[in-house]
């Protein structure tokens, strides 16, 4: 299997925060979703891949025989100057990427409908992250790194920007990293996920994996009070009952088939194994 990007055993030290042997992989022709809540050290870890930072231990393989000139980025805010108009912005940035192609830039500005005159001052939230996004798909990568690229935006936008994302993939040699907070877009377009809990990685795996192997169970305290504590990742208790995720849902219907399961989210999955580490 050819991977776009392989990080093994990455250790990044800052005193009162460190990562802790994250690894991670991402084969041509996907997406990996990266989720954590803030602090977690997404952001850190995208740092590391692009060079930012230097890491303290570990080995990153980015796109063998190219390295960062096959890599888009795309960060949360818009990186060029309120004053430059939109096709300004393209002028500039021809003169960055070697694999720049005025071409395309032009063919993404009208297929996102972004006015070449206008200042970028002068853009909508979305229409800057588009601009973003036209900027980094126009020379060519083949690798996308989003660091909250979606935050921020309506559905409408947003929906828009991840079929982009799904076109962009169809091409086996290009894949994406994209970390976010909004758990169901990750769902609508992730083949991996990696979830980062205080600086190490507590779930990863195929998403469809992951969302069928888990449980999510709504239950009255007395039935939460017989299951097999290993089986809880973490559980909320109310009023009017209990809910739990639970980690092999094969295994807990076998043990206790009068206990139904629903199908867990991403976003469950991150709301509990939080639950889960402070009980």
């Amino acid at each position: 299997m050819e991977y776009a990007v392989k990080i093994d055993h990455l250790v990044k030290n800052f005193g009162s925060f460190a990562l802790r042997d994250v690894s991670l992989a991402i084969p041509g022709g996907t997406i990996l979703g990266l989720i954590g809540e803030n602090g977690a050290g997404k952001s850190t870890v995208i740092k590391c891949l692009l060079g930012i930072l230097h890491p303290d231990g570990g080995d990153i393989a980015l796109l063998e025989g190219e390295g960062l000139t096959g890599v888009g980025y795309v960060p949360d805010e818009c990186p060029f100057s309120d004053q430059l108009k939109v096709k300004q912005v393209g002028a500039f940035c021809a003169g960055l990427f070697p694999g720049w192609e005025d071409s395309l830039f032009g063919l993404y500005l009208e297929k996102f409908d972004l006015p070449a005159d206008k200042k970028v001052k002068e853009l909508s939230r979305g229409m800057k992250m588009k601009l973003s996004i036209t900027v980094a798909l126009s020379h060519r990568p083949k690798l996308l790194v989003l660091d909250e690229a979606t935050s921020g935006l309506d559905p409408v936008v947003r929906d828009e920007i991840l079929d982009e994302f799904l076109t962009f993939i169809q091409d086996e040699d290009h894949a994406i990293l994209i970390s976010s907070h909004i758990t169901s877009d990750l769902e609508k377009i992730c083949d991996y996920v990696v979830y980062l809990h205080k600086g190490q990685v507590t779930i990863s795996g195929a998403k469809d994996e992951l969302l069928e192997g888990y449980g999510k169970l709504s239950c009255a305290r007395t039935d939460l009070a017989r299951i097999d504590p290993a089986l809880i990742v973490g559980k909320r208790e109310g009023d009017y009952g209990c809910q739990a995720l639970i980690n092999d849902r094969a295994v807990f219907q076998n043990a206790y088939p009068d206990l139904p399961l629903d199908p867990p989210s991403l976003e469950d999955l991150m709301i509990f194994t939080t639950r889960g580490d402070r009980a």
